[in-house]
């Protein structure tokens, strides 16, 4: 498994930050899924995301800075994928971070380092379109 980051800063206040996010904007901004359905439950919001040639359940929870998701069951090449999202109150604005472990489930050498590297890059897209769309 392996463990990736971005951070933007925002010059806007954390409040304003936390509302642009929802697990649609999040899976929107990432890039590589599209959001197919929402579902809310007892234990949070269940989006299913789609991509190329496979569909991902992202299960939602609320944090007191923001969100947090974990993809379910069966997701494909993944072992596992878990994800946060908070915002903190940084000088004249916030803090935007995007924090992910990432493990897949196939027997290649280098795997999860490759896994991570395409994280890192969903996650660093995330920040810009994310911190873009405060308004």
């Amino acid at each position: 498994m392996r463990e990736v980051e971005a951070s933007r800063f925002v010059l806007a206040h954390p409040r304003a930050v936390r509302r642009t996010l929802s697990p649609e904007s999040v899976v929107a901004a990432e890039g590589t899924f599209t959001v197919d359905a929402v579902e809310e439950t007892e234990t949070g919001v269940v989006v299913t995301a789609v991509g190329p040639g496979m569909s991902v359940p992202l299960r939602f929870e609320s944090l007191e800075d923001g969100l947090r998701y974990t993809a379910e069951g069966e997701v494909g090449p993944f072992d596992r994928l878990e994800t946060e999202v908070t915002v903190t109150d940084e000088a004249n604005g916030s803090r935007l971070r995007l924090r992910s472990s990432v493990s897949l489930n196939l027997p290649l050498p280098l795997a999860d380092r490759v896994a991570a590297w395409k994280r890192r890059g969903e996650l660093r897209r995330a920040a810009e379109e994310l911190a873009a769309s405060v308004g």
